[in-house]
């Protein structure tokens, strides 16, 4: 068994987790030294070949079947087509090629909600606000237009040009931009503001190549803003580079204190990995919250915090991925992701879920929330022979992802049907976005939430403009639904406001105030502050 600290172990992480381009070897081969079963797929693939009642392209064939065979393994192994693994890697790869701009759709037309700063299509005058309604001079709107199409058509090999169509409001002619397609940075912090006074919020969305480094300077400008406690925002954040995690952890924990260990077959990728000593935020408080979607990478950084007593886990119950998978490209250029190892948290627990049912696996979330998990810790039942000790001796459970130490219910305050109704019908984004259209030059004089605020009507003008709004949209007005909701519907339009006018962290600026597990996170950070004072 190996052990290191965080900077020597580094290629070996790498090596663990996505490494593209090593597994050439492992492409199917047809050589004297075949096991029987091998042979048995070897024999009846030359079958079918040579007797099917119908020719058969035999390269789609593997293609289809390749997936269903590494589903057989585990549900994270996983077979990547050659036209599939450029998009599948470029989130985790930190970025890719584009024009530059975050959309939405509405009306089925392509509209721009914000234009990357220094990105292609801000070099060429787009603006947020404008529609795009043809693409290399074809119309681009109707139903068929969605999220897959749109990608499609704005992404492409860096230096290429695709020519824009854009219906501007101010504008009564088409307007025509050629947009040569460049580097678009794709960043893993939503957000990160000073929430309260000495407490810094941060949202990190993934585990991408560069995500340490963007985690690393947004917590120095929270630091040098004042910030003593930090609330690590991972709810929905379902993993990725496992480096990442191991990297940001090294951050927050004393020199020697084990953050995650790796155990493969056969004694194969067993590795220990230690904190170096050198973390910034070692003497931080720590608060990390999340949820049922929380996964993988995640669930290593929150379980390295919570089995060394560094900090509260405050939310819902992990989603249980304790897999390493690496990335082999084969020779066609498509790809596997293999399950190599298991990752163990500190205390020895393997959070990985039961997986022997492969429906029973892919039904687990829905399941919880049918037993009453998300509204309630009591519906959890732990295995007793799953039970281990953290740093302090307190007790934490294997088999099943992160329990929280403070557990916060899923809020369901103001999900009424009216409520339900609404945003089903994605009304309450279409009303925030024609109000930031209609007063976009008023709103981009806004500098902060508050400014933002200010420059719109009350709460009881939004709610009644939008339930207007709502009822020419088909939505009946049942006041006797409508009431309980007001608060949500309000705050959930301004911040979608926000997020039109000062980009998505003025979205969490203002949804945070209303978000439960953050409030826990304040109250608990309050109540620590005075104990210790």
């Amino acid at each position: 068994m190996k052990k290191h600290s965080v900077t020597p172990w580094v290629p070996i992480i790498v090596a663990l987790t996505f490494v593209a381009g090593i597994g050439a070897g492992l492409y199917m081969s047809h050589t004297s030294g075949r096991q029987a079963s091998e042979k048995k797929l070897g024999y009846i693939l030359d079958m079918i070949q040579a007797n099917y009642v119908d020719p058969v392209n035999m390269d789609s064939l593997i293609e289809k079947t390749l997936p269903s065979l590494l589903s057989n393994l585990d549900p994270h192994s996983v077979y990547i087509p050659a036209s599939s693994l450029k998009a599948v890697n470029e989130d985790l790869d930190g970025s890719f090629s584009g024009v530059g701009i975050s959309f939405t759709l509405q009306n089925d037309t392509v509209t721009v909600i914000e234009v990357v700063s220094g990105g292609p299509a801000e070099k060429v005058g787009i603006e947020a606000g404008d529609r795009i309604v043809t693409i290399d001079g074809e119309p681009f709107t109707g139903p068929k237009v969605n999220n897959d199409s749109v990608m499609k058509n704005l992404r492409g090999e860096k230096g290429s040009t695709v020519s824009l169509g854009i219906k501007r409001n101010t504008s009564t002619k088409l307007l025509s931009f050629d947009v040569t397609r460049g580097d678009i940075p794709v960043t893993s912090i939503d957000a990160a503001y000073i929430i309260e006074d000495g407490v810094g919020y941060i949202k990190v969305n993934k585990f991408g190549r560069t995500t340490y480094n963007e985690f690393f300077q947004e917590m120095m400008k929270l630091k040098q803003d004042g910030a003593k406690d930090y609330i690590i925002d991972l709810r929905g954040n379902t993993g990725g580079f496992m480096e990442m995690a191991i990297l940001m952890a090294n951050d927050f924990l004393d020199r020697g204190s084990l953050i995650v260990y790796t155990k493969g077959r056969d004694g194969r990728n067993h590795e220990y990995i230690n904190a170096d000593g050198n973390g910034s935020f070692k003497d931080a408080g720590i608060t990390v919250l999340i949820d049922e979607f929380s996964a993988s990478a995640s669930e290593i950084f929150a379980g390295a915090i919570q089995d060394n007593d560094r900090g509260a886990i405050i939310g819902r119950r992990s989603f249980g991925k304790g897999l390493i998978q690496t990335q082999s490209v084969l020779p066609d250029s498509s790809a596997i992701r293999l399950t190599i190892a298991r990752y163990y948290t500190p205390s020895g627990r393997s959070i990985q879920k039961d997986y022997s049912d492969a429906t029973k696996y892919s039904n687990d979330l829905i399941d919880r929330f049918n037993h009453g998990e998300a509204m309630s810790a009591d519906s959890i039942k732990f295995d007793e022979n799953l039970m281990f000790k953290t740093v302090g001796g307190r007790t934490v459970y294997g088999g099943g992802g992160i329990m929280p130490d403070i557990f916060v219910p899923n809020d369901t305050s103001g999900i009424t049907r009216y409520y339900i109704k609404v945003a089903n019908a994605g009304l309450l984004q279409k009303w925030a976005f024609n109000y930031a259209d209609a007063h976009r030059a008023e709103l981009a004089r806004c500098k902060t939430i508050e400014d933002l605020l200010a420059t719109m009507p009350s709460d009881y003008m939004i709610l009644r403009d939008f339930v207007e709004f709502a009822y020419q949209n088909g939505i009946p007005r049942q006041w006797a639904y409508i009431n309980p909701a007001a608060d949500l519907i309000v705050s959930r339009l301004q911040a979608l406001v926000a997020r039109d006018a000062l980009g998505i962290p003025g979205y969490y600026m203002i949804d945070n105030r209303h978000d439960v597990t953050v409030q826990e996170a304040l109250k608990q950070i309050s109540d620590e502050e005075k104990t210790s004072n």
